[in-house]
């Protein structure tokens, strides 16, 4: 029965110590976690950005003078040929002015005859003595006040002629005619808020979309060329997506960037022109456009490595001692459910691919390398 007293302590007591020993190192086990090497290699980029389309000229349709609309000769959406007439002003007051101008033009030219009869008059008897050369000058600077109200005259009438020709407006391309803005009968003024109607020729349309200054730095690097005209001239083709997820059967070219940023925005505007044969496509169409480039040379790294916080993107790099340290990575652009990465990382680098939410600066691991 001694015996027993004795020993049951130091039996607890090793119970006791081997439990502790076993939480401590429960709590010490380094995690096992999946990462990846940056990749290298030829990669092709999609890059995707909201676009508008615009017809390859858009204008507004305004009437020069002012007037009543007399007549319309065309429908909304009907296409129309260069030169066509659309709209007729009534002109009987423009041409009240015209035949006031032609009038005023027959005057003049009859005033300058009768200062070219006083030349022709006086010039004899001067030579002769008959009456001093101050008449003779006097007679030569009527004539040129003359010849100068014959002018005067004469622009009146071409621009009364001008004027009338207003009241006749025409197509000034081929296109199509957009929403008509007034009735026959309504009162135009050449200085109405709103436009008659619009006109575009879609033969071609022009696609616009914007790009920040990271990205458009990111596509000047994959084209090829010096200059940005070079660069224009190079690129591979574009294509379009349509607001419905139809793809745009042609492709399209870039062939302009704006001059400048926005200074609100912070972007840049980059126009593609794409093939508008069948007419598909009208102003105010909206969509996506889509550049493809090959990278020789694209860092590329799994979507699912990366962490957003604060519209920045990071991925926990994982050092030689298995320690991992956050990283700010820049991307340049997407190739399937690949990041391609243009500052933060180096081919070779190891990165974690999983609980990453989990992790925190300095974290020790036991990396397990995956194969992408």
């Amino acid at each position: 029965m001694k015996t027993t007293a004795f020993t049951l302590p130091w039996v607890v007591v090793l119970l006791s110590a081997c439990s502790s020993g076993e939480q401590t190192a429960a709590l010490t086990t380094i995690p096992s976690l999946k990462v990846v090497r940056v990749g290298s290699g030829a990669t092709t980029i999609r890059n995707e950005y909201p676009a508008t389309v615009e017809g390859g000229a858009d204008v507004e349709i305004r009437p020069q003078v002012n007037g009543v609309l007399e007549k319309i000769y065309v429908d909304e959406g009907a296409f129309v040929a260069a030169g066509q007439l659309l709209f007729k002003i009534q002109d009987f007051t423009y041409r009240e002015q015209l035949n006031m101008a032609s009038a005023g033009l027959l005057a003049a030219r009859a005033a300058l005859a009768n200062t070219q009869l006083e030349i022709e008059k006086i010039t004899p008897l001067v030579q002769n003595k008959v009456v001093s050369d101050q008449q003779l000058k006097t007679a030569i600077a009527n004539h040129e006040l003359a010849l100068a109200r014959v002018k005067e005259a004469e622009a009146q009438v071409a621009d009364a002629r001008i004027n009338l020709g207003h009241t006749l407006i025409s197509a000034p391309f081929s296109g199509y005619i957009g929403r008509l803005n007034k009735k026959a009968g309504s009162l135009l003024t050449v200085t109405d808020a709103g436009e008659l109607t619009t006109l575009s020729d879609i033969r071609q349309v022009h696609v616009y979309f914007s790009l920040s200054e990271r990205e458009f730095v990111a596509l000047k690097q994959h084209l090829p060329g010096s200059s940005i005209e070079e660069k224009l001239r190079k690129a591979p083709p574009v294509y379009l997506t349509l607001a419905g997820g139809e793809e745009y059967a042609s492709s399209g070219q870039l062939d302009m960037v704006n001059s400048a940023f926005n200074k609100t925005t912070g972007a840049i505007t980059v126009r593609a022109s794409f093939p508008n044969n069948e007419r598909l496509l009208r102003s105010g169409n909206t969509g996506k456009i889509r550049l493809q480039f090959t990278d020789q040379q694209a860092l590329t790294i799994p979507q699912a490595a990366t962490l957003e916080v604060q519209d920045k993107t990071f991925v926990f790099a994982v050092d030689d001692s298995g320690r991992v340290h956050k990283r700010a990575i820049t991307i340049s652009g997407t190739a399937g459910n690949q990041y391609l990465i243009s500052q933060g990382l180096d081919k070779g680098h190891r990165i974690v691919l999983e609980n990453l939410e989990t992790l925190q600066e300095g974290t020790h691991i036991q990396p397990i390398v995956q194969i992408q």
